[in-house]
């Protein structure tokens, strides 16, 4: 067996035995041998394959499978500018807390810097975003013979540093999970040199992982007293937190709701003397003021390392809150009414206004949800409509890419989380993030597919969001619309007909119907909608919920 060969085949069985489940593989040959031992593995029913010919498209893939799965997901590359595309994904993944494994194959040290063809200085191209960056000794013919034995002392090598990018993908020993860089050196040749019944050197007995690796507990008590008027924030990433059960949470989509519902937009009424934050948050004018206030007491539980205090206001960090005292009647009853308030406003003006907007189809999605779904939402209007129009609910998963909030490879993050989700997705996207993606529909023949997803995009031809932020008010209209609009004008049916997609254009009426049933496969639903007297309704709804 050639060294190539023996080295892929045991860094694949490694990867197996430590738990993962799916692996993401791109074309091209200087990593071919761990794609025929990533075949191989597929073939035997030890792990999923999953091919995909953009880099881009395939790392996404791998966060939208490591999101819904909590597993590592490997996604193999060749090398020159292959790793390069990962960048956004590896972005995503490192402030997402995501386990996202890049293995490049890599040129001999001896040719970096000597303008050999296709050749990039790999390793510390990911620079401070990844967990880790290892690279393995590259296997040579110079230093072992073909008997497998001579392999012993690399095999243990080879498997112990597996057993490091997997527990650093997870932060078993840091709590930061995120994205690992694993390098690899090849040298030809590319297609595997085995004899009949070869095999590669052996792991552990008993199908074990070679180096076990126990999660490390970080236990930070933190005291609280919530006698004073008190809310909770609730973010992105945040644990559910029982001890907060009786505070009124004003919940991200994403993110659980650990006591009573709280509307964003009463928050301003409220004045609250005491912010608990759980989690990141990511949403929110109302919630970035309150925290900003230097009157208000703000308190961080969070489950990792690192907390966030955006304006410097936080007194207090913990990973779990010891409560003592009890909030007043008063202030609930208060908040109860609010919070009422707010969604009956937001629901009246949604039934009173002439046109759909990306609000009526955030609450047809919302509506027609039940339990076992998963809900993946863009990172621009849909997971702020959402917001607005419900809040998270026991039943629902809710997945979307907050680590740094941008609307790349949505589509193939969609795609991933249904590949491992066994009920129905429905991903809820805006146009812009549909197109920015939708080369993620480009799945091959062979390739596993989801069994049951919905893409529903709400089409305004444009950039929506920016109608409601400084640029889209009035006096900048002349500038508006080409600058930030971005209008495209794309025939969203053709360009899914291109792709073989299922698609039908729907208002919010049939879209609850279409989605009352399943989608069997995957497939697009479209909504039009108006941007035009977007900021309008918003600030109606504002001014009605404060009046």
């Amino acid at each position: 067996m050639d060294p190539s060969t023996a080295q892929a085949y045991v860094v694949v069985d490694e990867f197996a035995r430590g738990g993962v489940r799916d692996v993401v593989l791109c074309p091209g040959t200087r990593h071919a041998p761990m794609n025929f031992a990533v075949q191989a593995a597929d073939a035997a029913g030890r792990l999923r394959m999953h091919m995909r010919i953009d880099e881009r498209t395939a790392g996404f893939l791998a966060v939208g499978l490591a999101l819904a799965s909590r597993r590592p997901v490997p996604v193999v590359m060749t090398s020159g500018t292959a790793v390069a595309n990962l960048g956004p994904a590896v972005l995503e993944a490192s402030y997402a807390r995501v386990p996202l494994v890049v293995v490049s194959a890599d040129r001999p040290s001896e040719i970096l810097g000597a303008s050999a063809n296709h050749t990039v200085e790999l390793l510390g191209l990911l620079g401070n975003q990844v967990r880790t960056s290892i690279r393995l000794g590259l296997a040579d013919e110079e230093s072992a013979s073909d008997d497998c034995a001579s392999y012993e002392r690399r095999n243990s090598l080879w498997r112990s540093a597996v057993c490091r990018v997997l527990a650093a993908a997870r932060g078993a020993r840091s709590g930061n999970a995120g994205p690992v860089h694993f390098d690899i050196p090849l040298h030809d040749p590319w297609a595997p040199d085995l004899a009949p019944g070869e095999r590669a050197p052996e792991g552990r007995e008993g199908g074990r992982a070679w180096t076990r690796t126990q999660y490390a507990t970080l236990d930070v008590p933190l005291d609280i007293d919530l006698t004073p008027d008190t809310v909770v924030i609730s973010g992105h990433g945040a644990g559910f937190r029982p001890e907060l059960s009786e505070l009124p949470t004003v919940a991200e989509p994403t993110a659980p709701m650990h006591g009573p519902a709280l509307h964003p937009l009463a928050l301003p009424l409220l004045e609250p003397r005491q912010a608990i934050i759980t989690g990141r948050p990511t949403l929110h004018r109302p919630v970035a003021k309150t925290l900003a206030d230097p009157n208000v007491t703000v308190y961080v539980v969070t489950t990792g390392p690192r907390w966030p205090d955006v304006s410097g206001n936080v007194v207090g960090t913990g990973t779990r809150a010891i409560v003592t005292g009890e909030p007043a009647p008063e202030w609930l009853a208060r908040c109860r009414e609010l919070n009422a308030r707010a969604i009956g406003v937001v629901r009246a003006e949604l039934a009173e206004h002439p046109k759909p907007t990306g609000l009526h189809v955030a609450a047809a999605v919302m509506d027609s949800l039940r339990d076992g779904d998963q809900l993946l939402l863009g990172a621009s209007n849909p997971v702020r409509d959402v917001a607005l129009v419900s809040y998270p609910q026991p039943g629902v998963t809710v997945l979307s890419n907050r680590g740094v909030a941008g609307i790349d490879g949505t589509v193939s993050t969609a795609v991933g989380a249904a590949l491992h989700h066994h009920g129905r997705t429905v991903a809820l996207l805006g146009d812009l993030t549909f197109l920015h993606d939708v080369s993620g529909l480009l799945i091959g023949p062979d390739e596993p597919r989801p069994a049951d997803l919905t893409i529903v995009v709400a089409n305004d031809d444009g950039g929506g969001i920016f109608e409601l932020l400084e640029q889209g008010e009035p006096q900048y209209a002349g500038a508006f619309e080409r600058v930030f609009g971005t209008p495209h004008g794309i025939d969203l049916a053709a360009l899914c007909a291109a792709y073989r997609i299922p698609h039908r254009q729907v208002d919010p009426q049939q879209l609850a119907v279409e989605l009352a049933g399943h989608a069997h496969g995957t497939r697009v639903l479209e909504v039009i909608t108006e941007r035009s007297r977007l900021r309008e309704l918003h600030a109606t709804v504002r001014a009605k919920i404060t009046d």
